[in-house]
């Protein structure tokens, strides 16, 4: 909280932990797998790639408006600008990870499911993240400035 001087930054930044957990979880029912334990700890790792790349999204933003932009602009730029590197950060990772997810061998199995949980929650989420962290970031910031507007009004209402 203390990077971003709010409060409200870091709960937009880690929305995008759910969509993650709910891709993990559509994978394991797609690969017909239980979810284990390793599982877990690869949702736990893809917590973190997740929060990654929602946290370089909100960091673009947050320079752009500092740079004087308006913050639907910044967003938009921040679309576009990072779209590319998030991609990629995602796309590589479940490449990386896509011959663990086909091995049959054994000794794979039981790394398999922490793969099943992190490519899966990786490609939901960062579809998401693309999406609904920018979203969030207008909508939040709308509701916060009405919210602000209304306490002037009402202290005007007071003193007038």
């Amino acid at each position: 909280a203390s990077q971003f001087r709010s409060y409200i930054q870091p709960v937009i930044i880690m929305t995008a932990i759910p969509f993650g957990l709910i891709g993990a979880i559509i994978g394991h029912y797609f690969m017909n797998l239980d979810i284990t334990m390793i599982s877990i700890f690869g949702i736990v790792a893809l917590s973190g790639i997740v929060v990654n790349d929602s946290l370089i999204l909100i960091d673009f933003i947050n320079s752009k408006v500092r740079d004087g932009a308006m913050i639907f602009d910044a967003v938009i730029d921040a679309g576009q600008s990072r779209f590319r590197p998030v991609l990629l950060t995602s796309v590589t990772t479940v490449a990386g990870l896509f011959p663990l997810l086909l091995e049959t061998s054994f000794q794979a199995q039981f790394l398999i499911p922490m793969a099943v949980s992190i490519s899966f929650g990786l490609m939901a989420a960062t579809v998401l993240t693309l999406v609904f962290v920018p979203s969030l970031y207008v909508v939040i910031n709308d509701m916060v400035g009405i919210f602000i507007a209304g306490e002037d009004e009402d202290l005007s209402n007071e003193n007038g």
